[in-house]
């Protein structure tokens, strides 16, 4: 019987919150002014004459009444000597979510799907800020579908089983997997399905892989 092994302590706070962070590009961006100047020890009229603005147009940007021409925010980094950067730094970006109500995912072929493997996309999100992609499906395997194991691609998958039996290969070995069982593996050596004990069998199969530039 294998023993597994001890994991290791997660470095990452589940709970730990980010800055609060705007979703209006103009209020973050006057705020970051803001804040950088009085960190600075700067007077609005200060900063305004480094700039080459005026101290009303510096008052409406740090109050985010006005959208500031790039010009300006490159202007701005330098009279405070930040990069241009810093200051869209307090500025949220929308973050994709997608819900998908039980028994409408959308039926998918993969590149490689054998005859008789029915996939369910259960959601998609595309360009992200992660630099990740997810892919979850939810795969069914009946009595017709191909027992030989070709799928290869890069990334890392989990699968958890939901019904059924499999004989799973990965690589060289096969791993039984039960209602309840879970498999992590590098999705670049060859894996699938290649006994199939108890039909029809579902999973859930979850890939990750680096987003492509």
């Amino acid at each position: 019987m294998t023993v597994p092994a001890k994991p290791a302590a997660l470095t990452q706070d589940p709970h730990a919150l980010r800055d609060i962070r705007e979703k209006t590009l103009e209020i973050a961006i006057g705020r970051q002014v803001r804040a950088l100047r009085t960190r600075q020890r700067m007077t609005g009229a200060d900063l305004a004459a480094q700039a080459g603005l005026s101290v009303g147009m510096l008052s409406k940007i740090e109050n985010g009444v006005i959208s500031p021409s790039l010009q300006t925010i490159q202007a701005l980094s330098h009279a405070l000597g930040v990069p241009l950067t810093a200051l869209f730094a307090g500025f949220e970006e929308p973050r994709g979510a997608m819900h998908v109500k039980a028994g409408e995912g959308a039926e998918t072929q993969r590149a490689g799907t054998r005859a008789g493997h029915q996939y369910h996309l259960l959601g998609h999100i595309g360009a992200n800020n992660s630099g990740v992609v997810v892919e979850p499906y939810l795969i069914t395997l009946t009595s017709d579908s191909d027992r030989f194991p070709a799928f290869q691609h890069e990334g890392i998958e989990i699968l958890y089983v939901l019904d059924g039996v499999v004989g799973y290969r990965h690589a060289d070995r096969i791993y039984r997997l039960e209602p309840g069982d879970t498999l992590l593996f590098d999705a670049d050596a060859p894996h699938g399905p290649e006994e199939l004990i108890e039909l029809p069998a579902r999973y859930l199969s979850i890939i990750s892989y680096p987003q492509q530039v």
